[in-house]
């Protein structure tokens, strides 16, 4: 996730807007349609052989929620701070709902001895009054297969990297970029609609190009290895969905053949090959089709262990939603996706990781595809957003991040993103925060793509307070290290920057070199504890595409065809014929969701009048930061906090003040281990 300071090495260790209402069936049948070859957003700036269709990340179709119906009698609060009450009452509703309805909960304090489990029971919704007005403090978690949650959604079986439930059988087709057929051994299990994990052999030679690794040995490609979510030796996985076999499309059809499975989508990275003995793994009883919204969720008397557990969990899911959300002091991670797909998180706030350590997460991919993170606020989070082992095709737009709180080395800037293992085609677009930072600690990552962000590679502040200072007594000061907006480590290969807002003024020194340069790319890393070493990579600068970024060194904007990786043996791109570039890479035009009084898009070299100061007026602020300085009433250094918070009132196009009026929570932030 992060890297080493110069003064403490830290260890580290393991969609869109809802679009209207959807019926589960329609909504169901988009998982149908085949991957095709069609003109993309990008096109004409990247190469085909460097991107992939991120629109197809998060639900299909939309969340489906807004036209189901509710289940039972609306909950009252329960319980009470000093006598916590069983989630039994909260749970057997869950159990009892048909599908395509959800569980209200009405407005007050519900006090939980335990989390809340929605266990391979499909297509329900657990739904608040509004996160300003239902209020859920926790004081225990559910073990949730043994990852711990106090929400969670998990498949029925335990199906995981040391223990799969159905295979792994080997995959055998025609296996390139864009496939949608595949073969497979034998189906125990396995049925139309649901997801199956396709992984193959790491690499154990370096081409100079795509690297899948995470040795520490031959070659040398990670700092720790990786005991993440992948099974051992197998660190490229994709999780697809099978939408056909035996000629049946039909959902919940059982399949009697491996022969010529269909899958959604298709094959996304260009070096699967039956050379590298591709298997298939999948979950008997996913859970599919479940959500959370509009609803404050307070964790801090719950998990009590430094880097375990989640306040929302997804594990085997396919087809997850979190909306509306306000988050308050998760241990390890506010949402983690666990071996899941088409998880869509947006329009939420995530406030402290509280043990401000090397794993205090904001949304954990570990172990996904296709999933999308969207429209939110990350406040005092260490890293907001971490993209650790086994995960791919994951959006990430739109997000704010701010004072990303972590007290390992004082006036430290962390980085709002980590690629932290092995991970491929991630795509970062329309965020504010601090920096991207694709580390070496647990592996390689390649084709991600950074699109129209903007990256001050600094924060309004840091902490300047000792190892372990709980959040109530910490001190705050002027960052001062790891300046830098986009850090390519070792093994990051044919990335692509461009369109981006880069640097803070006065404050980056140099452009590629120098203590806080807009970009540091290609550096290894050295593991002091067990003297691995990690040596530097030339090909990271080599097989980086840059385009129309606007820096503050330069303080203008780069279209250099020098920086176009035109002339590379393989997934060369050609310098674009002109300088325009697209709004989107994942949206064909502007989102419904998108504020009216909005400029779109909103940071890029061909945007004027900024509303963020020093940078010639290449950037807007976006959604989630208004809402954060604006409506919530956010303290601009980031300090403060948790801050009430409604999204409703968030994202209408009338709210330009903060007028809401809303309860505070029972929140014991001094709980805070110090």
């Amino acid at each position: 996730m992060m890297q080493k300071s110069p003064a403490v090495y830290s260890v580290f260790c393991k969609g869109a807007r809802e679009l209207g209402s959807r019926p589960l069936l329609i909504l169901l049948s988009l998982l149908m349609l085949p991957f095709s070859v069609h003109a993309q957003a990008w096109s004409g700036v990247l190469a085909p052989s460097r991107a992939i269709d991120w629109s197809k990340a998060g639900v299909p179709g939309g969340i489906p929620s807004g036209s189901w119906t509710q289940c039972g009698a609306t909950i009252a609060p329960y319980g009470s701070s000093g006598s916590p009450a069983s989630p039994a009452a909260i749970n057997n509703a869950i159990a009892a709902c048909a599908p395509n309805t959800y569980v209200q909960l009405g407005s007050g304090t519900f006090y939980l001895s335990s989390g809340i489990l929605v266990s391979s029971h499909n297509n329900v919704e657990i739904r608040g009054m509004g996160a300003n007005s239902t209020f859920i403090v926790f004081y225990g978690a559910n073990s949730c297969q043994g990852v711990y949650a106090d929400i969670c959604f998990q498949s029925s079986d335990v199906n995981w990297n040391n223990g799969p439930s159905n295979g792994p059988v080997s995959v055998t087709g025609t296996l390139s970029k864009g496939s949608t057929t595949i073969t497979l051994a034998s189906v125990p299990n396995l049925q139309v609609g649901n997801p199956i994990i396709l992984d193959q052999l790491d690499d154990t030679t370096d081409s100079g190009f795509v690297l899948v690794c995470s040795s520490t040995t031959s070659p040398v490609c990670s700092l720790q290895n990786n005991s993440g979510p992948e099974r051992s030796g197998r660190q490229q996985n994709q999780y697809v969905t099978v939408t056909q076999c035996d000629g049946n499309s039909t959902i919940g059809h059982a399949c009697s053949s491996g022969s010529n499975i269909t899958i959604s989508p298709g094959l996304w990275m260009p070096n699967w090959t039956s050379g590298k003995s591709p298997q298939a793994w999948w979950a008997t009883n996913p859970i599919l089709n479940v959500g959370i919204r509009n609803i404050s969720l307070d964790h801090t008397a719950s998990l009590t262990t430094p880097g375990s557990g989640a306040g929302i969990v997804f594990f085997n899911g396919l087809n997850g939603w979190v909306v509306g959300v306000r988050s308050i002091a998760a241990s390890r991670a506010h949402v983690d996706a666990y071996e899941s797909a088409h998880i869509t998180v947006r329009d939420s706030y995530f406030f402290l990781a509280r043990y401000s350590t090397s794993t205090s997460y904001g949304f954990e991919c570990y172990g996904g595809s296709d999933d999308l993170v969207e429209n939110n606020i990350f406040q005092a989070i260490a890293g907001a957003l971490t993209i650790s082992g086994g995960c791919s095709d994951v959006v990430l737009g739109y997000n704010f991040d701010i004072m990303n709180f972590y007290t390992s080395a004082a006036g430290w800037v962390m980085p709002m993103s980590n690629p932290h293992a092995v991970n491929d085609n991630i795509l970062y677009e329309g965020n504010v925060g601090s920096s991207i930072a694709a580390d070496v600690f647990h592996g390689t990552h390649n084709f991600d793509t950074v699109f129209r962000n903007y990256l001050a590679g600094n924060l309004p502040s840091c902490t300047n307070s000792p190892f372990g200072t709980g959040y109530l007594s910490a001190t705050f000061a002027a960052c001062s290290s790891d300046q830098i907006p986009i850090q390519l480590y070792s093994y990051s290969r044919m990335f692509n920057v461009i369109g981006n807002v880069l640097g803070q003024s006065g404050v980056q020194n140099g452009y590629q070199s120098g203590s806080a340069a807009i970009y540091s790319l290609g550096n290894g890393d050295t593991d002091p504890n067990t003297s691995v070493t990690v040596p530097s990579d030339p090909n990271v600068a080599a097989t980086l595409m840059r385009w129309g970024n606007y820096d503050t060194v330069h303080a203008a904007v780069q279209w250099n065809s020098s920086e176009v990786p035109s002339g590379i043996a393989q997934f060369a791109n050609a310098v674009p014929s002109s300088q325009a570039l697209p709004a989107s890479f994942y949206y064909g035009s502007k989102p419904s969701w998108w504020p009216s009084g909005k400029p779109w898009p909103a940071i890029g070299p061909d945007v004027s009048g900024g509303n963020i100061g020093g940078l010639a007026g290449h950037a807007y602020t976006n959604p989630a930061e208004d809402c954060y300085l604006n409506v919530m009433g956010g303290a601009a250094n980031g300090t403060g906090g948790p801050y009430p918070f409604n999204a409703a009132s968030c994202y209408s196009s009338s709210s330009t003040s903060n007028t809401q009026s809303v309860p505070t929570p029972p929140t014991d932030l001094s709980a805070t281990v110090n």
